[in-house]
């Protein structure tokens, strides 16, 4: 038992730390206990909280409901929002405890309906069972008798007293009258509204814990409440709305929503805020005057309205998917989803392509590209014709006179991804060199169904070499046919394009091709997700076996090391890979409780984000392991960025962050040469060298270097040199 409630006791307080920190979209501790401490500026309230907080997590947890969400502290925010509320309107009692038990626990329950109803259209559930239960409470507590109104706020100075004695009186007193505009004032205590605290200190230590936060999200607050403040002005409305109840508040939560948090932060979020202004304010204005006639508050009603109808809106758009951009994966913070959307999809592209690949193994030459000469125009400019060049740079060998003289001729052809066929052509004869058939224009030819309006079709086949037949599935890399000289083809080559509807000849798709490699004077180039050009020698990742084993982690796999520190220190630790409850994979260090988060996808090994200590061993191999292909190409340089919250100076990415949805200054670079390679048949010796550069810019501020020594068993030896230290990682094959 006393196990159970040590393993427990850490759960429970991360739920509950999270579920202050989520009022305000955020993970951080250090703020979460910044307003932990403001909602104690009320000790009944801040109790009432606390308890409503523990009593929803505790019964989510004995009900069974998902243990990520509860850490999370998402079933946890709106009951501290209710535990508040009624903590500041009525005096504690037995009765009231009793009260805040069942609000609780209706409010779990209201929120994992919203969690229901509203999540299965991609949507954030926000504070709508807080509104939901506070607004039950307080029209059936009119009928309560035994309940008392609370008269704290009359004698506030009384309160004050008994709280700190003089010095808390003199402190409100000097923070009241400090010469700053009303205006800022009103700002200040409109962040502490949300927390049922409305007085300035409140609301500057809640400013102070954003700032700490999140600078992107502190701006968003100054930005969102003073745009309201002066369409206020202009519009000609009564200020003093804002002030009463510090309904204000509404503007505030607005703006971290759309600006920075559901939104990645750009000028098109901020400038959305300011739009959404008006509509917040007309909200507010018609609710209260709705709700007055019941006698309750609108609370947070508009901001919920507002941010779930735009959400939802967005999510029809055809066209300018990016003015504004919806947020792909939530790292609970406007700056890290900032720079770790801008990376993935400088990494990864735009539009998340389904991964076609080279229809041929080896090297073959772009022999008609894009919009040719030829064939390649009009509706049918997006595709290729790939041919195999000799050392003298010739397609065929002898006087080139007959098919069989050519490289290509009856090279196999492969599936260029998973797929079902729906057309296999394979009875078209092949022509004489020089001669075309342009009755049979195609020729024979294979057309596979890889996904939604998507089609490959290969062309040109030799007679009566296919493979496969319509309804047959096929692999990546499947034998499907043999090059030939059928159709429109005077010489034997493969005639290679992507399109949406599956007849043989449809129109064209642009459509970019996956990884691949191309030759050139000075080795090899990858390329991802781009398309070949005409004259290129091209070819599929060749993969080796070593690399693909050393940067393929399994899921269950274990990597026990050995590091050797420059001071002769040694220690023995164990890595992990694991899968987190999103189907995540990781490897986790235990020792220093780091993650590093990864994906692969069967030729290139990627690090995709970090959590844990940046002076940890595995956060020398994720910085080392940023981009791996798994084909050694000797003299190959992969190129690649890193997100700028997981590399720079910690009081840089502080100014940073301020104009970050804007400019950024700093960049964060990766580099790995792929140096070295030994086979001898039994075993085999791979060395890359990885650089991370930092640049304040142009400038050089820091570098880190990873060398990866790999053995026919996997990774064997990391050497890292970093602020002129070396560390040198052995790794033991057994455990791999």
């Amino acid at each position: 038992m006393i196990s159970r409630i040590k393993a427990l006791c850490p759960y429970f307080c991360t739920g509950v730390l999270n579920s202050y920190g989520q009022v305000f979209f955020s993970n951080n501790k250090l703020f979460a206990l910044i307003l932990l401490g403001v909602s104690f500026f009320d000790v009944t309230a801040g109790i009432a909280g606390l308890a409503a907080v523990l009593i929803s997590n505790l019964i989510a947890y004995l009900i069974g409901f998902n243990t990520h969400n509860i850490k999370a502290g998402y079933y946890g925010f709106n009951s501290l929002l209710v535990g508040l509320g009624i903590g500041i309107y009525y005096q504690p009692s037995v009765e009231f405890y009793v009260l805040l038990l069942f609000i609780s626990v209706l409010t779990l329950f209201i929120t994992i309906t919203m969690e229901g109803v509203v999540g299965k259209y991609g949507l954030p559930f926000l504070s709508i069972s807080f509104l939901a239960s506070i607004w039950i409470v307080t029209l059936a507590a009119r009928q309560f008798t035994a309940l008392t109104v609370s008269e704290k706020g009359i004698f506030m100075m009384n309160e004050l007293f008994n709280m700190g004695e003089m010095t808390a009186v003199q402190t409100y007193t000097w923070l009241n009258e400090l010469q700053i505009p009303w205006s800022v004032k009103l700002y200040f205590r409109s962040l502490g509204a949300i927390f049922f605290q409305y007085h300035l200190l409140a609301g500057i230590l809640v400013a102070i814990g954003l700032l700490i936060y999140s600078r992107i999200a502190f701006t968003l607050t100054l930005i969102g409440y003073f745009s309201a403040y002066a369409y206020y002005l202009f519009i000609g409305a009564n200020v003093y709305e804002l002030s009463a109840g510090y309904i204000g508040f509404n503007f505030i939560l607005t703006s971290i929503a759309i600006g920075g948090f559901f939104l990645v932060p750009s000028k098109y979020s901020y400038l959305w805020v300011i739009l959404l202004t008006p509509l917040v304010s007309l909200l507010i204005t018609s609710t209260n005057t709705l709700f007055s006639l019941f006698q309750l508050s609108v609370f947070s009603l508009p901001f919920n309205i507002i941010v779930l109808v735009f959400l939802y809106i967005l999510k029809f758009r055809e066209r300018f998917f990016r003015k504004p951009e919806l947020i792909l994966y939530q790292h609970y913070s406007p700056e890290k989803n900032l720079y770790a959307q801008k990376n993935s999809i400088g990494r990864f592209g735009e539009i998340p392509w389904f991964p076609i690949f080279l229809p041929f193994f080896g090297t073959w030459k772009v022999t008609q590209g894009e919009d040719g000469e030829h064939t390649h125009q009009t509706d049918w400019k997006h595709a290729w014709d790939y041919e195999i060049l000799s050392d003298e740079e010739t397609t065929y060998t002898g006087e080139g006179t007959v098919r069989q003289e050519y490289l290509a001729y009856n090279k196999p052809v492969l599936a260029p991804a998973d797929g079902v066929v729906v057309e296999a052509i394979n009875t078209v004869d092949d022509n004489d060199v020089g001669s075309v058939n342009l009755d049979d224009n195609w020729g024979n030819s294979v057309v596979i169904h890889h996904g939604y309006q998507l089609y490959s079709q290969v062309s040109h086949l030799k007679q009566d070499s296919i493979t496969v037949k319509s309804g047959d599935t096929v692999k990546r890399g499947d034998l499907i046919a043999h090059c030939g000289n059928s159709g429109r083809s005077p010489y034997p080559h493969i005639h290679f394009q992507i399109q949406s509807t599956p007849s043989v000849g449809s129109k064209i798709l642009d459509y970019p091709l996956g990884h691949y490699m191309v030759k050139g004077e000075k080795g090899y180039q990858l390329k991802s997700f781009e398309k070949p050009k005409q004259d290129e020698q091209v070819s599929n990742i060749e993969q080796q076996s070593a690399l693909e084993k050393a940067f393929h982690f399994i899921p269950g796999q274990k990597i026990s090391y050995t590091a050797t520190r420059a001071d002769g220190n040694v220690e023995t630790l164990t890595w992990q890979v694991l899968t987190d409850p999103l189907n995540y994979t990781y490897i986790y260090c235990e020792k220093s409780n780091s993650r590093a988060y990864f994906r692969y996808d069967g030729f290139i090994h990627y690090f995709t984000h970090f959590e844990g200590k940046k002076s940890s061993l595995l956060f020398a191999l994720f910085l080392g392991g940023w981009k791996v292909v798994t084909g050694f190409y000797k003299g190959l340089e992969v190129t690649d960025t890193y997100p700028l919250h997981l590399m720079n100076n910690p009081w840089i990415i502080f100014l940073q962050d301020f104009i970050a949805p804007f400019y950024t200054f700093l960049k964060a670079d990766y580099s790995l040469v792929y140096t070295r390679f030994e086979d001898d048949l039994t075993d085999a010796l791979i060395e890359m060298d990885a650089t991370t550069t930092l640049r304040i810019g142009r400038r050089i501020s820091r570098q880190v270097k990873v060398r990866f020594r790999i053995g026919k068993y996997g990774i064997e030896q990391i050497r890292i040199n970093r602020q002129e230290e070396d560390t040198v990682l052995t790794l033991k094959p057994e455990q791999k």
